[in-house]
């Protein structure tokens, strides 16, 4: 027995124990979960779910601009990315403050056309292997200098998130009230999107722009299924990101897999239980609960 437990626990935390990268990948993870967590579960509340992807994309042609002038330079991109991304946010805001269309449509607009402009600028001042870790990340290859940002911006977005949390839940649900209360929901707004954009900057870092939302998103829809209250919503979504990190990168590790879309595998696995079994909603998991209660 003791032996059986010590060759899966060597298996279990062997390669984060010998290996240096492999311990820097999965502490990435931890701070991306605990950020992405609630950033998924507030886009959800925000019906904005489909915008937290179309910024990730808007995150390319400002990482292929850094990436134009300085390589793989981890504060050009990081800098460029944020910038393409914020102007995205803002021009679609301003769009539709000045026109009838709707946010959904402005933002898909303004990120098909970030998208292509970022491969477009890539594919004549690099490679396809550079284009290849734009999009997918190489979260084995996070170095300290990386890490050290992930988690600078992770506790930047935690702390403001406590700090406008009230505010920021009532203009998710309740617009109106917020209004009437004489809050300044616009401001709430802009401030959300600006956390939301360096998340996917610091994710960008190690799972690609199209690989980081992944890990922000299936958790927070999953977490819909377990639990009802916002904050439980957040704490269940930000564990399952990190367990996704950890299964994915071990998973990776010992079939010789891609780590990112390992990891986001992982992610969606954990949305196609909750779908069938969760507890809240689940396809099974109501209909057990309504046949026990029939019973009873």
């Amino acid at each position: 027995m003791s032996v059986s437990m010590t060759g899966m626990f060597d298996l279990a935390v062997g390669p984060f124990i010998e290996f240096g990268f492999m311990r820097r990948a999965l502490v990435a993870c931890l701070a991306l979960a605990l950020c992405s967590g609630p950033m998924g579960v507030l886009l959800v509340l925000r019906r904005m779910s489909l915008v937290g992807d179309a910024m990730a994309h808007a995150l390319l042609p400002g990482a292929a601009v850094g990436f134009m002038f300085a390589g793989f330079s981890l504060g050009a991109m990081s800098a460029g990315s944020f910038v393409a991304a914020m102007l995205v946010a803002l021009g679609a805001g301003a769009v539709v403050r000045l026109t009838p269309q709707r946010e959904d449509a402005s933002f898909a607009a303004f990120y098909l056309i970030a998208l292509a402009a970022g491969v477009m600028i890539i594919s004549l001042h690099g490679s396809s292997v550079d284009l290849m870790h734009v999009l997918f990340g190489a979260i084995l290859a996070v170095d300290d200098a990386a890490l050290l940002l992930v988690a600078c911006v992770a506790s930047v977005v935690l702390a403001v998130l406590a700090l406008i949390y009230r505010p920021l839940v009532v203009e998710c649900c309740d617009p109106e009230f917020l209004r009437a209360l004489g809050g300044r929901g616009g401001l709430y707004h802009l401030l959300f999107l600006g956390l939301l954009v360096a998340t996917l900057v610091s994710g960008f870092q190690a799972l690609g722009t199209l690989m980081g939302v992944g890990l922000m998103m299936l958790p927070a829809v999953s977490a819909r299924f377990w639990a009802r209250s916002v904050g439980g919503m957040a704490s269940v979504a930000a564990l399952m990101a990190f367990v996704s990190g950890y299964a994915g990168l071990l998973g990776s590790y010992y079939a010789d897999l891609p780590s990112g879309p390992a990891i986001v595998l992982v992610a969606g696995g954990f949305y196609l239980f909750s779908l069938v079994l969760g507890r809240h909603e689940g396809i099974l998991g109501s209909r057990m609960r309504r046949h026990l209660h029939k019973e009873s």
